[in-house]
């Protein structure tokens, strides 16, 4: 049997998993990569004779013709996949992630906003039209709480029904769905509750109003009645185009809220807890970072060149 003839089965598998459409799209990515590659090298592609040197080989190629991030991907993915086949008894042989490497991913600075970009982008969004309103509030949230941009397009909102609204401004908490359906509450500041409020009395008027998501897009006639992850994202990169701001991605808000919680005395789990990190890989990260522009600071203030 070919690897990529099981895909089928895995795929209901990770469904009845409730795993998202996003994850096993990705995860079958990879084995169709692999099987393609098995394929055109004329390597084994049957799913009890690929061994490790065969993955060794395609990891190295994926390496070599998209990034090292790309590759560390595949290899996540696959380990998934060989240890289902694993527990499914449909290999014999052991199971060849064990004897491959993690492919290695060099380290990344990445730039924070600076105060001053964000308020060039709240200020791009300043009008008193529900686009404007709508906008400020999307980028006061990003700012706030550095949620990820899948939990900001999954909101709800009902303004009679506590169980189909995800948006409590009395309690500034925002009610935020995981991947896998999981919940947990995001509080949010002042400032961005007051955005939030905004946007609702300008979304009451909108034609859609009654649809349950928070969201929605500009027009009614806009197929789809709210703002999608490419919506978000386009949107940000129109607001940074008229703010004067590069890169304005949701990652990067991540990324910044961050950087600014542990700059300002927050502990690491607070910021788990708040953000919605599982692991604490991430934020660690993040914590080496804030190490680093500590170091920056402290070089400011002692520099051995500028006393000469």
């Amino acid at each position: 049997m070919s690897v990529a003839a099981l895909l089928p089965s895995w795929q209901l598998a990770l469904e009845s998993a409730n795993r998202s459409p996003k994850t096993i799209k990705s995860y079958t990515a990879s084995v169709r990569s692999l099987a393609e590659f098995l394929r055109d090298h004329d390597m084994p592609d049957d799913v009890d004779k690929v061994g490790s040197e065969h993955i060794r080989a395609f990891l190295l190629a994926e390496r070599e013709r998209t990034s090292p991030a790309f590759a560390q991907q595949h290899y996540r993915n696959l380990h998934v996949y060989f240890r289902w086949i694993e527990a499914e008894g449909e290999r014999l042989q052991p199971n060849p992630m064990v004897k491959v490497e993690k492919p290695s991913v060099p380290e990344v600075v990445k730039p924070f906003f600076t105060e001053a970009e964000i308020t060039a982008l709240l200020r791009a969004c300043s009008g008193q039209d529900f686009e404007s309103r709508r906008d400020a509030a999307i980028i006061r949230i990003l700012v706030d709480t550095g949620v990820r941009v899948s939990g900001l397009v999954n909101l709800r909102f009902s303004a009679e029904d506590e169980e189909k609204t995800d948006v409590f401004l009395q309690l500034r908490r925002l009610r935020v769905t995981l991947k896998g359906g999981d919940q947990w509450w995001v509080p949010i500041g002042r400032k961005t509750a007051a955005a939030i409020d905004r946007y609702l009395r300008a979304r009451a008027r909108h034609p859609r109003a009654s649809s349950p998501w928070l969201w929605l897009a500009v027009r009614s006639s806009v197929r789809g009645e709210h703002l999608t992850d490419t919506g978000v994202r386009l949107m940000l990169e129109r607001r940074g185009k008229q703010a004067g701001v590069q890169n304005v991605t949701p990652h990067r808000f991540r990324h910044t809220f961050a950087d600014k919680w542990l700059e300002l005395g927050g502990n690491v789990d607070d910021l788990m807890n708040v953000a919605g990190w599982r692991s604490i890989t991430m934020p660690l990260r993040y914590a080496k970072g804030r190490g680093v522009a500590r170091a920056a600071a402290a070089h400011d203030r002692l520099s051995p060149g500028d006393r000469i």
